[in-house]
């Protein structure tokens, strides 16, 4: 009996949508774990994101993301229209197989601003440096 408690606790946490937020100079790196699916999830994704008005650049960390549906799909389309309209660079970063895969299928893979790894760091040794010298 103790067997099916853990794997439901398990699958609990798999559900789950984890944000964290680092911020380095003028750029706001969001991290994000879990699954995607739920509307509460889209919109802890679009709070978190929003609430870096102060920053020059947004990058969306979607690596450890392992499932993306539907209304969280246009929060992604929502999310970057809102970082132009605020004169913010938004990037996604590594998005997992399975978060390309969905905006493939929907079309959107095509407005999204994705670096590579090699321009992500030269992106984060360059806000990196204008913190140091800003301190």
């Amino acid at each position: 009996m103790v067997r099916p408690v853990l794997l439901r606790i398990q699958n609990l946490e798999e559900v789950m949508l984890s944000v964290r937020i680092d911020t380095i100079g003028e750029m706001a790196v969001v991290e994000c774990e879990g699954r995607i699916e739920q509307i509460d999830d889209a919109f802890i994704l679009r709070d978190a994101v929003t609430a870096q008005r102060d920053a020059r650049t947004i990058v969306l960390d979607l690596s450890e993301v392992t499932a993306i549906e539907g209304g969280s799909l246009g929060i992604l389309v929502f999310l970057n229209r809102w970082a132009q309209d605020n004169d913010i660079r938004f990037k996604l970063f590594n998005p997992s197989k399975f978060v390309s895969s969905r905006l493939k299928k929907v079309s959107s893979i095509s407005e999204f601003d994705i670096p590579s790894l090699d321009e992500m760091m030269a992106l984060l040794a360059r806000s990196d440096r204008r913190y140091e010298v800003a301190a």
